[in-house]
């Protein structure tokens, strides 16, 4: 089904969040995955195009939306299955804060430049167009909460300005209304590094790399501390230090599943982020981690101020940086908890 972009910021009746209190029991299992042809026009590209975008619903039956959407590296998979383990499956899941015999879980597999043809580049607009396709496509008039991470949170935020009908309330963790220019200049380095391994054949390689540099980021100065005490070994010929099994393995874990081109799509894409904050017009809770140096916790605090008195601000602290938004189930997990009950924005 195709849903043009200018259909889809049309106000509509709040169907399923009036739908609240019916689904406080468990009720029959719903899983459904496929395939939206949505037009859109993209921020840096020239006419509409359609694009294809990959979904997933799974949850209580006919019970209210919650979109989840994560990092560049998650997919539609929120949720374990037979075939996925899933990305979120610390918080989303039967019995966790997003409780499946309560809500409906959506997710969508993130849109690259080359799902929109001759775009330039694609932006974190672009992806909350294609979430509100998704939207049309299924017959859902508005969702009653979208919990975004990291980049989630950015396209989480970008949805709640270009689409305040379709949404009743908003939590962004670990996210911001900008990227932070030091985290610039870092993706910017670790994509060139991806071109450099492509040039010279190692194209693998340069993925791998790109990711050990991007851990250091995402991980706290406390963790190193205390991951990474042992003393140097001399092995091959050289001093080989503890930080690097840990970082070699986890590039080459990442560059074993993922695409160097979608990579770097995806990492622009977080640098080409932008909104403002005064035009978000729902409800909005941020979490902000306050060991994080991808999103520094000063950047959450000016969303904050100027998205004025919708916004509520929690700052957990966590040992794993910004990644604390895959770790922490219990401090993350009782926020999302408290968001999905609350009223506040429900019509």
């Amino acid at each position: 089904m195709s849903l043009h972009a200018s259909q889809i910021d049309q106000a509509a009746a709040p169907a399923d969040s009036a739908r609240f209190e019916a689904f406080s029991a468990p009720a029959a299992q719903e899983r459904r995955q496929g395939e939206a042809r949505v037009c859109m026009t993209p921020r840096y590209g020239e006419g509409e195009r359609e694009v294809r975008v990959h979904w997933r619903l799974e949850g209580a039956a006919g019970a209210p939306v919650i979109i989840v959407q994560g990092g560049i590296s998650a997919d539609r998979n929120a949720l374990p299955s037979a075939t996925h383990q899933g990305w979120w499956r610390g918080f989303a899941g039967a019995g966790c804060a997003i409780d499946t015999a309560r809500w409906r879980v959506l997710g969508i597999d993130w849109l690259s430049r080359r799902d929109l043809g001759a775009a330039r580049a694609i932006d974190t607009a672009d992806q909350a167009s294609a979430i509100a396709g998704v939207l049309g496509a299924l017959g859902i008039a508005q969702v009653h909460a979208f919990i975004g991470a990291s980049y989630g949170a950015m396209v989480g935020l970008a949805f709640a300005a270009r689409f305040p009908a379709r949404l009743a309330r908003l939590c962004a963790i670990a996210g911001a209304h900008r990227a932070h220019p030091l985290s610039v200049a870092l993706r910017n380095i670790q994509r060139d590094i991806v071109r450099l391994g492509a040039r010279s054949g190692d194209g693998l390689g340069g993925l791998a790399l790109a990711r050990r540099l991007a851990m250091t980021t995402y991980r706290s100065d406390r963790e190193f501390a205390e991951r990474c005490s042992d003393a140097p070994v001399y092995a091959d010929g050289r001093f080989q230090f503890a930080e690097e099994p840990w970082l070699r393995a986890a590039g080459e874990r990442f560059a074993a599943r993922f695409d160097a081109q979608r990579y770097l799509a995806l990492s622009e894409s977080i640098d080409l982020h932008a909104v403002e904050p005064e035009r978000i017009g729902v409800p909005v809770t941020l979490v902000g981690i306050s060991s994080d140096r991808v999103v520094p916790l000063a950047d959450v605090c000016e969303l904050q101020r100027r998205c004025g008195s919708s916004a509520t601000l929690h700052v957990i602290d966590s040992l794993y940086g910004h990644d604390g938004f895959l770790k922490e189930d219990a401090q993350i997990g009782a926020i999302v908890s408290e968001i999905l009950e609350s009223r506040g924005g429900v019509q």
